[in-house]
């Protein structure tokens, strides 16, 4: 689910509040031809079966859900079609699933980031707001599935980005409490590999694939030393001193092995498996790491905080999980009603509890017998509130790419972090001036 879970899961990338507010249309992921979002009513109407399409289900809860529907919905039921882990493969084959006009695809999970594009093009259809408790809900969540005033997807889930760290080891090295800068970060992982069982593993990793992650990683950095991707009226302002110094801090990263060299491939699981192997003391990663890992031998042994930064707690990536509409689908009657189903609060306490995904529900990070159960709560909801939204734009493809060409360049080597920045603006002016 982590937009699953990919950081973009996700990925579940942050550029700025404002976004890239595009008018124009054409994402580089498919072959739209700049139309407005449609603003004739929805007719809601037919019942039968339906699909459900998300990224692979990691958790191994959403069939559960959706058996609960199919029981007690013999007639209606819903098929689960589960895409590739990789935020990028899931919104690929939903837009050519979606330029095909095909009605194989009913409910999608879509990563908060893609409503814009999904709207403009009209793939997906406007949704009646007043028939879903919005006002329950975190508001920063809600905004990401609303396009030109009308709601066009209903929050399943939201996202925000935990440091995930090893206290048995922390302590035995005489560290107390989680670093909230990079700079104590690294000496903590100083005085840990001195340790006999830690010498041979390394401090930190998040994601660094050329994928949406590496997104959400640059902008969690470049955010975290005191940059913005873009300014207050949505201009590109990447090519700042604040920013390089987020960059520098995964370049410098890599090239010191604070990063060990592997993590230039890691997607989120990756990073999930390394640290329950016990190969990293600290990981950048969504909170459904928690109830995996409490499954696994780190079970006891680690904690969470809030990401640390340059100088002091760093801003998340507002990640998180959507349901919209696909226009080409039948049954649309049958369709709402699950989105409903899927997207209540009992739904949403079922999924913090059995999967540690971050409930849309402001409630249920307030409830005390929920913090007790899951101490990761209150961090979360601090991570959730000061996160920072990635860009509601048409061409958010194109604009996820350029940033991931480019970090990348830097991070392996091929561009200095002055050059890719400097690179990577030139690219952003040239998507705004469209």
């Amino acid at each position: 689910m982590k937009t699953s879970t990919a950081r973009a899961i996700q990925c579940s990338a942050a550029l700025a509040a404002a976004g890239l507010l595009l008018t124009a249309c054409g994402s580089s992921g498919g072959s739209g031809s700049g139309q407005s979002a449609q603003s004739a009513p929805v007719s809601f109407k037919g019942r039968g079966p339906i699909t459900y399409v998300a990224g692979k289900d990691t958790t191994g809860t959403v069939q559960t859900i959706i058996n609960r529907w199919n029981k007690a919905h013999p007639k209606e039921k819903v098929t689960f079609i589960q895409l590739p882990t990789d935020a990028d493969s899931q919104r690929q084959q939903m837009i050519q699933n979606a330029e095909t006009k095909s009605d194989a695809y009913t409910v999608l999970a879509t990563d908060v980031v893609w409503t814009s594009e999904f709207a403009a093009h009209q793939w997906i259809e406007p949704l009646p707001a007043n028939q879903f408790p919005l006002g329950k809900m975190l508001q920063p969540v809600v905004q990401t599935g609303q396009y030109r005033g009308k709601l066009y997807a209903v929050p399943a889930s939201s996202n925000g980005g935990l440091l995930f760290y090893r206290t048995d080891l922390l302590k035995k090295a005489g560290v107390t409490q989680a670093p909230t800068t990079w700079a104590q970060m690294t000496a903590d992982c100083a005085k840990v590999k001195k340790l006999p069982e830690a010498k041979n593993m390394s401090c930190y990793a998040g994601q660094f694939q050329k994928y949406e992650g590496l997104t959400v990683n640059f902008a969690e950095a470049v955010n975290s030393a005191g940059g913005k991707i873009v300014d207050a009226d949505g201009k590109p302002d990447v090519d700042t001193p604040q920013a390089k110094k987020g960059l520098d801090f995964l370049v410098d990263s890599f090239k010191d092995k604070t990063i060990p060299k592997e993590a230039i491939t890691y997607q989120e699981e990756d990073g999930r498996q390394a640290f329950q192997a016990s190969k990293l003391i600290f990981l950048n990663n969504w909170p459904y790491v928690y109830s995996l890992a409490q499954k696994s031998p780190v079970k006891g042994k680690f904690a969470v905080a809030p990401l640390p930064g340059l100088n002091g707690p760093g801003a998340s990536s507002l990640g998180g999980s959507n349901l919209a509409l696909s226009s080409f689908a039948k049954n649309k009657a049958t369709a709402l009603d699950f989105m409903k189903f899927f997207t209540s609060e009992e739904s949403a306490t079922y999924f913090l509890k059995n999967a540690s995904l971050a409930p849309p529900y402001a409630d249920l990070y307030d409830n005390a017998s929920l913090d007790k159960q899951y101490p990761y709560l209150p961090d979360l909801k601090q991570s959730i509130t000061k996160a920072v939204p990635r860009p509601r734009v048409v061409q958010y493809g194109d604009v996820t790419a350029a940033i991931q060409n480019e970090v990348y360049a830097a991070l392996t080597g091929k561009k200095s972090s002055t050059q890719a920045l400097k690179d990577l603006q030139g690219d952003l002016q040239k998507l705004t001036a469209q």
